[in-house]
């Protein structure tokens, strides 16, 4: 007897001990909650370039399909993540391609990456925290987007 509440206590530390987290990073529950990080521009952007992106937030967060968008705009291309919903997942193929008809139609003459993968989704959003650090540099943050995008080249 006293070895299984021994048993039981270690048990509980251990799952008490796996299961610290303090929340204070966004992209640590990413994958869990919806987090609607804002669309960013790497670049110093006008308001043009903000309502721009803004509305491609807009309209990507239309699609019931879809509950988390994030949008980053780097220097030649824009990549849009987002996250697709539970009983959703089987027509993932659809509605990207869908997502990109959209876009490329409404705007032609920018450049998507456009993901439904939870990877490149989180990368964005540790890219976005990054950038909130006023001493993280534009070009670093144009390299990482670079990074990202090579990843999901890579995945597809």
């Amino acid at each position: 007897m006293r070895k299984i509440l021994i048993t039981y206590f270690f048990v509980i530390v251990t799952l008490l001990c796996a299961c610290n987290n303090d929340g204070s990073k966004e992209s640590g529950l990413a994958l869990v909650k919806t987090t609607n990080p804002a669309p960013l521009s790497l670049e110093k952007s006008t308001k043009k370039e903000l309502d721009l992106i803004g509305a491609i937030e807009q309209d990507v967060e239309s699609f019931k399909e879809l509950y988390d968008v994030s949008v980053l705009k780097g220097k030649e291309d824009i990549l849009v993540a987002y996250k697709v919903r539970h009983m959703q997942r089987f027509h993932m193929k659809k509605i990207e391609k869908k997502i990109k008809k959209l876009l490329e139609d409404k705007y032609s003459q920018e450049n998507f990456i456009v993901s439904s993968d939870y990877k490149i989704f989180l990368e964005a959003v540790k890219l976005e925290e990054k950038l909130k650090d006023p001493t993280y540099s534009t070009e670093k943050a144009e390299k990482r987007l670079q990074e990202i995008i090579k990843l999901k080249k890579e995945l597809t």
